[in-house]
């Protein structure tokens, strides 16, 4: 794995001061990744759907600084200090100092708001970190006198996000990512996520995801442990290799538009993810009564309807619900009046494939 040509430090040009804001949007696996090895890398290729409607806007003041000796910014969440933020960006800074060598000569000043609510249950390291690494970007890009071209600035700014939140690095574009090195995907690496390079199925344009918040509060266990949880998993090799199947396997199913194997893939990916949690040492389970209440509503109604209605979950209780545009209107109906009142104070998310970050 090269990473060289990350390694860019020809700044010609002199910044005072400045400011540049950008949204990136959060993403859904559809074949998850759950294991890493050092350095934020994988030890399975993804692929995810991008979102729209739920996504991070970060805004990045900076101002030159007399002392180089260390890192300097703060961090606001809604207008509010967040020092408990804090060490994730230390931690963050401290990993791409060598890409970023500007790093120590600015103050910063992180702005950051979500689209969803902060407690809601929905990952924002994501969103966040993708955020963050493109107004990053933004800033080198107009340091130097070399030419950045955008297919160099999007993949760093991936690369940069993957060594922030491993899934951040799926946030850039749209609307389907790949990241991990996979023999029949072209382009793709550990390093950085890739836009899907082949056909898709018009069937999965405008697929909508709708998210029900079945518990809003914090992780019993947070992914970091869960990951390293793979490390001597008994089931661990199996696994990966089942994700590298899984994603063979997805490439036909996007082509074609088969929407039962679609749905049986992407609820056996969910399940696995989960059962590798289970049986871990320590295992845990992150699922609540009220997610597989959902789960066995959805699997009633698909039976009973023949509609085209599936889940996946992350790792955590709340149940994305992924159904095409043109089944849109009965299923959110089914939605609304049948699975809504699992949700923790009746909360819910609408939202739909989306086509990646924007600066603004």
């Amino acid at each position: 794995m090269d990473v060289t040509r990350f390694l860019f430090n020809n700044y010609k040009n002199t910044l005072a001061e400045g400011s540049v804001t950008w949204s990136s949007p959060s993403n859904i696996a559809l074949v998850k990744y759950w294991g890493k090895k050092e350095d934020q890398i994988p030890e399975n290729p993804s692929v995810s759907f991008t979102l729209d409607a739920c996504k991070t806007i970060t805004e990045l003041t900076f101002q030159t600084k007399n002392s180089k000796e260390t890192f300097s910014f703060e961090v606001f969440l809604d207008d509010v200090a967040k020092p408990d933020f804090h060490p994730k960006i230390e931690t963050f800074f401290k990993r791409i100092e060598a890409y970023l060598p500007f790093l120590k000569d600015f103050h910063f000043t992180i702005k950051t708001r979500n689209t969803f609510p902060h407690s809601s249950g929905i990952a924002s390291s994501a969103s966040g970190m993708s955020a963050l690494a493109l107004c990053l970007m933004s800033i080198e890009k107009s340091l130097s006198q070399a030419e950045v071209t955008e297919a160099y600035f999007i993949q760093k700014a991936s690369f940069l996000a993957r060594l922030g939140s491993g899934s951040a690095c799926r946030s850039l574009e749209g609307d389907l990512v790949v990241w991990g090195n996979h023999p029949k995907i072209e382009g793709t690496s550990d390093l950085f996520g890739v836009k899907y390079p082949y056909q898709v199925h018009k069937v999965f344009k405008n697929y909508h995801d709708t998210i029900l918040l079945v518990d809003k509060g914090e992780k019993q266990v947070s992914s970091t442990v869960g990951h390293n949880l793979m490390h001597g998993h008994p089931f661990a090799k199996q696994r990966f290799k089942q994700a590298v199947d899984n994603i063979t396997s997805i490439k036909e199913i996007l082509k074609t538009g088969d929407l039962d194997a679609f749905i049986a893939l992407v609820e056996s990916e969910a399940l696995t993810l989960h059962a590798m949690m289970m049986t871990s040492m320590p295992y845990f389970i992150l699922m609540k009564p009220n997610t597989l209440e959902i789960i066995n509503k959805i699997w009633a109604f698909r039976k009973e309807t023949g509609l085209p209605i599936c889940f996946t979950l992350d790792a955590g209780a709340n149940v994305h619900i992924l159904y095409p545009q043109k089944d849109a209107e009965k299923i959110y109906e089914f939605i609304k009046t049948q699975l809504v009142g699992y949700c923790q104070n009746g909360h819910y998310i609408c939202d739909r494939i989306g086509f990646g970050a924007k600066q603004l």
